[in-house]
């Protein structure tokens, strides 16, 4: 299949980039490094094995790019209103839009935008990071599910999940919303606490009170899908991310990145709309709306800080 990749950074540059190295024709859509990465390649270096991309199929307009396939939309959410103007040009009819993206309720409000458009949700279990032009820092793990939200056509969702898998990549066909909310369950807790605290994944777990907080806020999840009949999130699935992050190499998460570079953190989807559906369904959710208080706070206060300094 002809692939699209909206997002080159950390997450959408590994798996377009396998994807690539595998044999599939995919189109980057980059930004600040498209020159860099015209005139030297797409490097990913990786513990499963580092690969340099010479001369990727590269875009600084998605306006030049051709229709796909399937679209990777890998953009931060904080990002999304860009999308009526980037992703029309790589669709045709029966294209595959996946949203490689955290948190809950971005494909509703996505498919608001794009109401015929085929959506899948993409949620990544992996350790990358982009810091610097053209090259992809990948650490650790790096499977992904797919979650049908809204796509009639079932065969391309299990074709893409093949040819992940012949790119060497972890792929499953899940159910929507028990993925969303799984993946909740890691980066609720995770991202928040790695940025009101200025730590790594490993130290939270490190330390008694912090784990305790990080399994509580877990279990909150887990409380808040029972009450919305959401199956297959539970006890035992807490104690799984909790033991795998334990083995996890020392990580900042997304957020703690997007803080660190002074970037908009991802609040409404990983925190504010899953807060206030654990509400609305009677089983809030105190300890996470505590940190997402927290965070909105930090956001709050630097931008009064960048506003005074100009």
């Amino acid at each position: 299949m002809r692939y699209g990749v909206i997002g080159t950074g950390a997450v959408g540059g590994f798996y377009g980039a396998r994807l690539a190295r595998s044999g599939q024709e995919v189109h980057f859509l980059l930004h600040r490094d498209y020159e860099y990465v015209c005139r030297h390649g797409l490097s990913v270096d990786s513990c499963d094995g580092s690969f340099r991309l010479e001369h990727p199929y590269v875009y600084a307009d998605s306006a030049q790019m051709p229709p796909c396939d399937v679209v990777l939309v890998a953009l931060k959410s904080t990002n999304n209103h860009m999308l009526p103007r980037l992703l029309p040009p790589l669709l045709r009819p029966g294209t595959l839009v996946v949203l490689i993206q955290n948190g809950i309720g971005v494909e509703e409000d996505v498919q608001q935008m794009f109401p015929g458009v085929a959506l899948a949700a993409g949620l990544a279990f992996i350790c990358s990071a982009k810091t610097e032009p053209g090259r992809v820092n990948h650490q650790c793990y790096g499977s992904i599910n797919i979650g049908n939200y809204s796509c009639r056509e079932s065969d391309i969702v299990e074709r893409l999940v093949d040819e992940l898998r012949e790119a060497g990549i972890e792929a499953n066909s899940v159910e929507y919303s028990t993925a969303r909310w799984r993946k909740a369950v890691w980066n609720m807790p995770f991202n928040g606490m790695t940025v009101a605290l200025g730590c790594q994944t490993d130290e939270l777990l490190q330390h008694p009170s912090t784990r305790n907080l990080v399994r509580e806020q877990m279990m909150e999840i887990v409380h808040a899908t029972r009450a919305m009949h959401i199956e297959g999130v539970d006890e035992d699935f807490v104690e799984k991310m909790i033991v795998t992050t334990d083995a996890m190499t020392p990580y900042s998460p997304s957020m703690r990145l997007d803080w660190d570079f002074g970037r908009p953190m991802e609040l409404e989807y990983i925190y504010t709309r899953p807060c206030r559906m654990a509400r609305d369904a009677g089983c809030p959710m105190p300890r996470l709306e505590m940190l997402e208080a927290e965070l909105r706070f930090m956001e709050g206060e630097r931008g009064k800080d960048k506003g005074s300094s100009h």
